[in-house]
């Protein structure tokens, strides 16, 4: 939990001071903080009683942060670390969507299954890594979207989107394979080694395409 807390704070500033003011003041690190808090309960090992105390006081710290923030992160849902929330407003997650390392959300943004209300078995989206998910996006039903892909402004993505995908529209299409690195950035990221690689390989693509 606090791993991966330590990383989310670090992409909203390198200082502690820094850090602290965006734990006390904005509201997308109140729902993040929320979130891994519920899912330590949900997943830790600990006594009976304990789990039911814990399962209590994160129910109840989620319904304060999604009438506080309009954002909806379960338990459930598996999100890798330094997760950032750049605007705050109606973002809902389903219960059984994965999320990557570094991905950014912004305000609007629906990642569900597909399947309506009704009850059932249904498979979820999986999202990579350094993904970026613009304002309004919807990432709807069975699919993967790979790492370093942008997912743009109100895009609908009911397909996957390959690694580094640009996709926009509605319905979304993938319209370049120049990926999120511009509007990605996290402490490290000069050299992570994954992500080094992705951008060499959209640097041997170009080209591949100018030759």
């Amino acid at each position: 939990m606090f791993e991966n807390l330590r990383e989310d704070l670090r992409r909203y500033g390198e200082g502690p001071r820094q850090q602290a003011r965006a734990l006390l003041l904005v509201p997308g690190v109140w729902a993040i903080a929320g979130y891994r808090f519920a899912r330590w309960a949900h997943t830790a090992e600990m006594s009976r009683p304990a789990r039911r105390l814990m399962n209590v006081i994160a129910t109840l710290s989620n319904v304060f942060v999604q009438v506080a923030t309009n954002i909806e992160i379960p338990a459930s849902v598996v999100i890798g670390p330094g997760l950032y929330i750049a605007h705050t407003g109606y973002i809902v997650l389903a219960s059984g969507v994965v999320m990557g390392s570094h991905c950014t959300m912004t305000q609007g943004v629906t990642i569900g299954h597909g399947g309506g209300g009704g009850s059932g078995d249904h498979e979820y989206p999986v999202i990579g890594d350094r993904v970026y998910l613009g304002p309004g996006s919807a990432v709807i039903g069975p699919l993967k979207i790979g790492d370093d892909a942008l997912i743009g402004v109100s895009a609908v993505v009911t397909r996957s989107v390959p690694p580094r995908g640009v996709a926009v529209g509605n319905p979304a299409r993938v319209i370049s394979l120049k990926g999120s690195f511009e509007v990605i950035s996290y402490k490290g990221m000069e050299t992570d080694p994954r992500r080094l690689n992705a951008m060499r390989e959209m640097t041997e693509d170009a080209r591949l395409v100018v030759d």
